[in-house]
């Protein structure tokens, strides 16, 4: 396992993350595993060395949560892993379970913890940015679940440039706690992020952890023009044809293959290497459902892609409208 610093920080994590929104209830979404089947995979990474885990509070309402706190408790030592959750979709219906207030944030960090058996999560994320609430009280809060160490470092996800880069001032300014990371929208087929955001990372120090680095599941080459897909993520995520499934992103995906079938390898291997080959790419998020998808996840931090064969991936690349995701 290869190993990196999270944007200017000292925190080492993996350069695969393993995504355990997979990991819950399939009555939620039909893709998803119970706890018994997902434990082997944690396992798994465990032992290809991932010290890196992303959970949000909202995915199973908690359950994704709870299934990763005892699998770490019972596979790993606390001060070896790394467990990033996230902040601000509905937990609850009543007005104040949702959102980035500062009623929120401290009750749903609590809860978080409470889930995940841990007296403190490493990188603690806004999951959106939340027009209702101040960012100042928003990072304020953050500021203080830092500072009574129930977070390590903060971090944030899928926003416009300016927002992020306003949170950034405001914390500089006021002296709060500053955002390490951004987990943000990026892969081979909706690259709009290299636009704004990814420079502004470069430039602040920022970690970048992109999820989605497999346009959930279309660079892996099963999905047709005429067909769509038939695995059971891609015949039960109707979203996903809101992301993807223009000529040009098939265009790409044609590329990719050709790549794969020149090294040997799968699909899903050449569009996970051209991401660890850029610079600034901290540790894409992967989720796996079979224990091959892990493996060849883990064994594409080996491919070495050359320039032209980089260039090839990238040139059919057309603009994309920005999405609301």
């Amino acid at each position: 396992m290869q190993y990196t610093n999270t944007g200017n920080t000292g925190l080492k994590v993996s350069r695969i993350c393993l995504g355990c929104m997979t990991y819950g209830s399939p009555t939620e979404r039909a893709w998803m595993l119970e706890e018994d089947a997902s434990r082997p995979f944690i396992q798994r990474a465990l032992e290809a060395g991932i010290n890196f885990f992303d959970t949000a509070d909202m995915y199973s309402a908690g359950l994704s949560e709870e299934i990763l706190g005892r699998a770490l408790r019972d596979f790993a030592a606390r001060d070896e892993v790394v467990i990033a959750t996230k902040v601000f979709f509905p937990m609850g219906d009543k007005p104040n379970q949702q959102g980035l207030s500062r009623k929120h944030i401290m009750a749903a960090v609590d809860a978080s913890l409470r889930r995940l058996q841990t007296d403190y999560v490493d990188l603690y994320q806004i999951h959106r940015w939340d027009e209702d609430t101040p960012i100042e009280e928003t990072l304020e809060a953050l500021h203080d679940v830092v500072k009574a160490g129930k977070a390590l470092y903060i971090g944030a996800s899928s926003m416009a440039a300016w927002q992020f880069a306003k949170a950034l001032y405001l914390a500089d300014q006021h002296g709060w706690t500053r955002f390490v990371s951004m987990q943000n929208h990026y892969n081979l087929v909706y690259r709009e992020e290299e636009r704004e955001m990814i420079p502004l990372c470069v430039a602040e120090g920022i970690g970048v952890i992109p999820w989605s680095p497999l346009a959930r599941g279309f660079l892996a080459g099963n999905r047709t023009r005429e067909r769509g897909g038939e695995t059971t993520r891609s015949t039960t995520d109707p979203f996903a044809h809101r992301l993807y499934y223009s000529d040009t992103d098939f265009a790409i995906v044609d590329r990719v293959i050709t790549v794969a079938k020149q090294r040997g390898v799968s699909p899903a291997q050449i569009a996970l290497a051209w991401m660890l080959h850029k610079p600034y790419v901290t540790s894409p998020i992967i989720g796996a459902s079979k224990m091959q998808h892990l493996n060849e996840a883990i064994a594409a931090l080996d491919i070495q892609l050359s320039s032209e064969e980089m260039d090839y991936l990238e040139t059919c690349y057309q603009p994309h409208s920005l999405l609301d995701v």
